[in-house]
């Protein structure tokens, strides 16, 4: 396991910074119409990717999730700039502008989406995971879902299924307590979501995911297990989300106060805190490392507005593999 040195606790600060600035600009983007359809942000929850990508082999390990999915991408090592573009609806997008915010996709930096069907990637993961076996290419998938995703009946085929051939998946329940405006507790008789793996024998456990050390840690056990061909495992993240479920959700599920109280557990204050009681960083570092966050993520802004909408042929190209596919020809008559 690689230590957490001064070094990682910086470049967690530096990502963690800027990915909760992008989302906050996504937000004014979307009150100013510039992103369309549904937006999902990730604000509260970015020890997860920050925990994870520290405990990976990054030449070699995928990653897949659900719809909340601009910040897993970046911490795969995508440009955020052609995120921002993709959510944009512009050309220059990591899907040319036909993805949106629920469909990012990278499959340079082995990221596989970016999926708006709930539960819909958790058998997708055990796929990529069966392909690594299979070809014996030594990696381990990271399969993310949310909390509501857990009640799918498709899970429980998955997890049977990865235990039987002992898959290198880790299967992850980014637990942030509220499934849309349904909370945990009303969806089940427990709210030990991880207890979920123990009946096929996964090993599983809960994790502190407001802390990017706890996750790193847990992370790294679980992708060792999976590695060395011992099967899958199931970590239940346990996160907070400190905007709605979508930029169209009231919260009336849920009160400020209760909002309050968990942010003071916000896993970037956790971060800088550390930084600072080890002098590590002063506050003035540790504001110019918010400055440039910020300055970048205009650079972001500037990257999409200056790209161009795709020409609406593009849908055929990127749809139909067979150049002489009736329904083009129909079209194009």
């Amino acid at each position: 396991m690689k230590e957490f040195s001064k070094e990682v606790y910086l470049q967690w600060y530096k990502d963690m910074t800027m990915w909760r600035r992008f989302e906050d600009k996504c937000r004014s983007l979307y009150l100013k119409q510039k992103i369309r359809g549904f937006l999902h942000l990730y604000n509260g929850q970015e020890a997860i990717p920050a925990g994870f990508t520290h405990a990976m082999d990054m030449e070699k390990d995928s990653m897949i999730t659900a719809y909340r999915c601009h910040i897993h991408p970046m911490a795969m090592g995508v440009d955020p700039k052609k995120i921002m573009a993709e959510l944009c609806g512009k050309v220059t997008g990591t899907s040319k502008g036909m993805g949106g915010s629920m469909h990012v996709f990278s499959k340079e930096h082995r990221f596989y989406g970016g999926h708006g069907i709930v539960g819909g990637q958790i058998p997708l993961g055990a796929g990529i995971a069966f392909a690594e076996k299979y070809f014996n290419k030594g990696g381990v998938n990271i399969c993310f879902m949310g909390d509501g995703a857990v009640r799918q009946g498709s899970l429980h085929e998955t997890f049977n299924m990865a235990m039987n051939w002992k898959l290198p998946v880790v299967f992850v329940c980014e637990n942030n307590q509220y499934a849309m405006g349904t909370s945990v507790k009303r969806t089940a008789n427990h709210e030990d979501i991880y207890k979920l793996g123990l009946g096929y024998e996964m090993p599983s456990a809960p994790v502190d995911a407001m802390d990017p050390e706890k996750v790193a840690e847990a992370a790294y056990e679980a992708i060792e297990r999976a590695r060395r061909g011992d099967g899958p495992t199931f970590l239940e993240a346990r996160t907070y989300r400190f905007r709605g479920h979508s930029m169209s959700d009231a919260e009336p599920y849920r009160s400020k106060e209760e909002v309050s109280i968990k942010k003071e557990d916000d896993p970037i204050e956790t971060v800088k805190g550390r930084i600072l009681a080890n002098g590590w960083a002063t506050e003035d570092e540790l504001k110019s490392i918010d400055d440039n966050s910020k300055a970048f993520v205009e650079e972001c802004v500037d990257f999409m507005e200056q790209s161009d909408y795709p020409n609406p042929e593009q849908m055929y190209d990127l749809v139909y593999s067979q150049q002489d596919y009736p329904f083009v020809d129909k079209y194009e008559n």
